[in-house]
C-alpha cells in the first residue's frame, strides 16, 4: 500500500461521541497482537496469525504509519481503521490509473455490535473528505462477511462490482462525499 498523498500525518486526534481516533502508541501493542491473533477477526481475512509469531514480530510501537488510526474507547484500543491506496494489481478500481483510497477496519470481537465501527469509520471518512476533497474511497469485503456488508451499506458505499479473489466472492464498493448544494 502506498501513502495517501499530500496530507499531514498524524492528524489531530478525532473525537466522536464515544470514541477517539488517534495515532498508535506503546500501550496498544497487546491489542494489536490480539487483533491479528483473533480467529473471529480473521475469519474473512485469511485466518489468524500465531500468537507466538506476533509476540516476536509486533514492534514495541505498533501501527505507526500514515493512514492508520487506532480506535480508542475509554483509553483502550478496540480496533483500527486504515485509509491506504489500493494496489493496482488487485481487481476492483474506479480510476483508470488505480490507486484509489481504500477503507479498511478491524475491531476486537468484544467491540462488535455496539455501533463503534460505523461511528469510527464515519469519522475517518469525514476527515478524509476534508483532507482530500472530492476523492472517492473504495471498500472491498467478502460477500460472505454479513457484518462488513451491512457496515458498507450503513456508511453509504455503493456496489461497483463483484469478483473472485482469495478464493471467495468479493464485494467492491465506492463512497463519495456528499457536498451540500446551495
Amino acid at each position: 500500500m502506498t501513502e495517501l498523498g499530500p496530507v499531514a500525518w498524524p492528524p489531530a486526534p478525532i473525537r466522536t461521541e464515544r470514541l477517539l481516533l488517534r495515532e498508535s502508541d506503546a500501550r496498544d501493542r497487546a491489542a494489536f497482537i490480539e487483533l491479528f491473533a483473533s480467529p473471529e477477526v480473521h475469519t474473512y481475512l485469511g485466518g489468524p496469525r500465531p500468537r507466538d509469531e506476533l509476540e516476536r514480530a509486533v514492534p514495541e510501537l505498533p501501527g505507526r504509519r500514515s493512514g492508520l488510526f487506532v480506535i480508542d474507547l475509554d483509553g483502550a484500543m478496540i480496533g483500527t481503521i486504515t485509509l491506504d491506496r489500493r494496489d493496482a494489481e488487485h481487481p476492483g478500481h474506479v480510476r483508470p490509473d488505480a490507486g484509489e483510497a481504500e477503507l479498511g477496519y478491524m475491531f476486537l470481537p468484544e467491540a462488535w455490535g455496539c455501533g463503534y465501527a460505523a461511528e469510527a469509520c464515519a469519522a475517518a471518512l469525514g476527515w478524509f473528505a476534508d483532507a482530500l476533497p472530492g476523492e472517492p474511497v473504495v471498500l472491498c469485503t467478502q460477500t460472505a462477511n454479513d457484518r462488513s456488508m451491512r457496515l458498507a451499506a450503513k456508511l453509504g458505499f455503493t456496489e461497483v462490482q463483484r469478483f473472485e479473489e482469495w478464493g471467495a466472492e468479493q464485494w467492491f464498493g465506492m463512497w463519495s462525499p456528499v457536498t451540500p448544494s446551495g
